[in-house]
């Protein structure tokens, strides 16, 4: 392999440039091509056959993926269809180094899964110009997988207050219900009301109450589980708090701390002070028992009929039965 790198050629760091599995079964030329990799700012791992890198790459992500074609139990092909076959974080763009340069075998490395190829011995110029390519391809996917998710996130999400919309709330809680009888775990539903929500915008005028909602919304995600709950912006001034794996005592608990969080002091907003309260009602899907085989419909039926008595009874409170 030729060694004429040159110091210009350098740039970047390993931070700045996708991570890179190597894989060869050959030690002496591994180690080769991982100091020429290092060298030019790579942060490199090595793999010594294909059964370790399919290990390897299910455990940590690597972008760029450089494959020898001849190795023991998994070829460099084969570890292509392999990578292309498993759910991984994004895409790996893949590099199969080969001594065989027919058109055949050229074909049949690209239509395993392969990106690019290059024959041995290696060039490191023309192995460094395609790694800068595999770079871009990387870079951009990366990209566009973050705006897709971006458009997602604000297809699902209500624009005003950061809670998830109508529309999610929808698809999610009936996902929520399946999981909760296949695993045999209680879920909660609570359903929140911001009390005399027209008095303020009456009051303080309709941005005031937007920045209410919005905060109220803030509030309730400080309150929750940031790994398993979430809230749902209903209608208006109501929201669904959704709790996965809670008991009925449990969601009281969590619901009565969100409540007194809410009433302990004013929110700021543009037009001055405004004290907030705020009802709730809470309604539990146990797996068993006489209410596992309640419906979406039912399930906030019960949060909403329980809502409807806090409000009944004075307003400020939660009721779970």
């Amino acid at each position: 392999m030729s060694e004429t790198l040159q110091a210009g050629d350098n740039g970047g760091t390993a931070a700045d440039k996708p991570a890179i599995l190597l894989v060869e079964d050959d030690r002496v030329t591994r180690r080769l091509i991982a100091r020429l990799l290092r060298k030019a700012g790579y942060a490199v791992e090595e793999a010594s056959d294909g059964s370790e890198a399919l290990a390897r790459i299910q455990q940590q992500f690597f972008p760029i993926l450089i494959t020898d074609w001849e190795m023991p139990e998994i070829d460099g092909p084969t570890l292509c269809t392999r990578v292309r076959a498993l759910a991984l974080e994004g895409y790996v763009y893949t590099l199969l180094l080969t001594a065989r340069d027919t058109k055949e075998h050229i074909i049949a490395g690209l239509e395993s899964g392969a990106d690019d190829y290059l024959t041995k011995p290696l060039h490191e110029a023309e192995l460094m110009a395609r790694l800068k390519t595999g770079a871009r391809i990387v870079a951009l996917e990366q990209n566009l997988r973050a705006a897709n998710e971006r458009n997602r996130q604000l297809s699902i999400t209500d624009a005003l207050t950061g809670a998830y919309n109508r529309r999610y709330f929808s698809e999610q809680l009936p996902a929520e219900i399946e999981r909760c009888r296949r695993y045999r775990h209680a879920l909660s539903v609570v359903m929140g009301d911001i009390d005399f929500f027209k008095k303020i915008n009456d009051g303080y005028g309709h941005s005031a109450g937007d920045e209410v909602l919005a905060q109220f919304v803030q509030l309730t995600k400080r309150s929750i589980r940031a790994t398993s709950d979430w809230i749902a912006r209903y209608g208006g001034e109501e929201f669904i708090i959704v709790m996965p794996e809670t008991g009925h005592t449990g969601a009281v608990q969590a619901t009565e701390k969100l409540r007194a969080a809410i009433a302990a002091e004013p929110l700021v907003t543009g037009a001055g002070g405004v004290t907030v309260t705020a009802s709730f009602g809470v309604a539990t899907l146990l797996p068993e028992g006489e209410d596992a085989g309640r419906t979406v419909d039912q399930l906030i039926a019960v949060a909403d009929a329980r809502l409807y008595a806090s409000k009944h009874a004075g307003r400020n409170r939660v009721t779970g039965a």
